[in-house]
């Protein structure tokens, strides 16, 4: 069994980024709702405990609080803003409101030494961390003591280095606290003793007992989308139950230029996986014809998909089971956690589970998988690199792309718009410096003159974002030349677009793409 860490989750945006520097330590972590906490703690035996940070005051009534399991279990916790809040106030310390408040950079002194700090900060020095607070901690428990202060923090990092116990009112797993990530490499490794094994191999090995444990002698039906996700899972089963396994891969009319195709060579020829290519657009499409709201859009698309796979199964005959690439962030996004200020970001179409009717159970092999890390399983079990590194693609496809009602002709302006900004991209040498770049068709249209004549087409969107995992993302900083070049060659190809505009958005935590 691999040694993890439990983060338990009070409502924080950034709280999957707790989750991801643990990993990048080489250790096994797992974000659980605090309302579950309980739960959790006994089904994965962490070797370690982190509690995340949150919007709530522990002030109010009725705020969240850890389970004392946490706290009697003799294991390490570390606390960040208001897991350190909390973790303080339940051990017997005061937190109170009303102080001055502090987010954003601020300068932390290290005032004793700390396996916390081991290596990484020396007594004395000063270092940026990132603030992000109303309340603070004013009293500390029995058995604490200061290791590091800021000007409006005064117990900015405590610790009770006997029973492992540590709490920062700071974030150490944001960028804009440097050295953060080796603080929480530190706790994992040097005050919780956990070994840095968690590995892409050791995933597989694990993943494919789990997969043959949970199937059986069962068959397993898997839908393609042309992503990486779902091929990386498709592959994924099959080394473990073999020919047990058919991918379905439904052409809903809504993927990229000549994606279909590419899937069905590399499925049947290079793989040979029983695959079943479904033509569906015409079902797809008429469903969603005008359809605006992006909401229903993901509603009825995941609806046909299921009626689609229900279809097949009962073609395929004695399939029990379904398969889906669904990931980590897919997970988070689709949660309230806190029913707070942690909302509900957006619906999945392969989240929450399928229709009694269906009588299948789900397999989510990469349910535990930032996306990065899916990339990684898809070199380890030896996808080619032009597919493990190809930019993701949202299940709904190009239907959430098309912002406003949806059209077949809409479609293919946007899909040969879209491939056009690709192949510059792949000329230009970007496409392994962007994490992800696609075109969007907006629900505008323009007067214009092209030569001698006046045109009122649609205008036309250009995103690329950097990325690690998904779950935030920077716009990339191209030059004019290359948007001159793309947004040119976009306007003289595809009839329908006289515009082209650059989005240079950002994405917090959990934001969505285009809707």
């Amino acid at each position: 069994m691999t040694d993890t860490v439990l983060i338990i989750d009070f409502g924080s945006q950034v709280t999957q980024l707790i989750a991801r520097r643990v990993r990048e330590a080489g250790v096994y972590s797992e974000i659980v709702p605090f309302q579950s906490a309980e739960e959790g703690f006994k089904r994965l035996n962490p070797k370690a405990v982190i509690l995340s940070g949150g919007p709530a005051s522990t002030l109010d009534t009725d705020s969240p609080r850890a389970p004392d399991i946490v706290f009697s279990s003799g294991l390490p916790v570390l606390g960040i803003c208001y897991g350190q809040q909390v973790m303080a106030e339940q051990l017997g310390g005061k937190v109170e409101g009303g102080h001055h408040r502090e987010f954003g950079r601020a300068f932390l002194e290290v005032e004793a030494s700390s396996a916390l700090f081991d290596g990484v900060w020396d007594l004395g020095t000063r270092h940026q961390v990132w603030m992000s607070h109303g309340d603070r901690v004013t009293a500390l428990p029995d058995g604490f003591s200061i290791i590091g202060q800021s000007p409006n923090a005064p117990f900015a990092a405590v610790a009770d280095e006997e029973r492992r116990y540590y709490g920062v009112q700071f974030h150490p797993e944001v960028v804009h606290t440097p050295d953060g990530a080796k603080l929480l490499s530190n706790f994992v490794h040097k005050v919780a003793g956990i070994k840095g094994d968690w590995t892409m191999a050791a995933f597989r090995d694990q993943a494919i007992a789990r997969i043959r444990d949970q199937v059986g002698s069962g068959k397993v039906i898997c839908g393609l989308s042309g992503g990486v996700d779902s091929a990386v899972a498709a592959v994924l089963i099959h080394e473990a139950i073999g020919d047990q396994l058919t991918c379905i891969l439904v052409d809903h009319g809504l993927m990229r230029m000549n994606e279909a195709a590419e899937v069905v060579e590399m499925f049947r020829g290079h793989y040979n996986i029983p695959l079943v290519h479904v033509d569906a657009s015409d079902t797809f499409i008429g469903a969603l014809e005008g359809e605006a709201d992006p909401e229903k859009k993901r509603k009825t698309i995941g609806k046909l998909f299921i009626d689609v796979f229900e279809a097949e199964a009962k073609k395929i005959g004695g399939a029990a089971f379904l398969a889906q690439g669904t990931l980590y962030p897919d997970v988070i996004e689709s949660v309230s956690f806190t029913g707070g200020p942690s909302v509900t970001i957006k619906s999945h179409h392969n989240v929450g589970g399928l229709p009694e009717r269906m009588n299948m159970k789900l397999v989510e092999p990469l349910r535990e998988l930032f996306k990065d890390e899916v990339r990684a399983l898809g070199r380890e079990l030896g996808l080619p690199e032009s597919f493990v590194g190809r930019h993701p693609f949202p299940g709904p496809g190009l239907a959430i792309r098309c912002p406003g009602g949806v059209s077949r002709d809409k479609l293919e302006i946007l899909r040969k718009a879209d491939a056009i900004y690709l192949d510059e991209i792949r000329k230009a040498g970007l496409y392994d410096a962007i994490w992800q770049a696609f075109a969007v068709l907006l629900p505008v249209q323009t007067v214009g003159v092209m030569g001698d004549g006046r045109t009122y087409e649609f205008v036309c969107a250009l995103r690329a974002v950097t990325s690690v995992d998904g779950m935030t993302a920077d716009f990339y900083h191209y030059d004019m030349e290359f948007l001159g070049a793309a947004a040119t060659r976009i306007i003289n190809e595809v009839k329908g677009i006289n515009r082209v505009v650059y989005d240079v958005t950002s994405k917090p935590p959990g934001t969505i793409e285009w809707e």
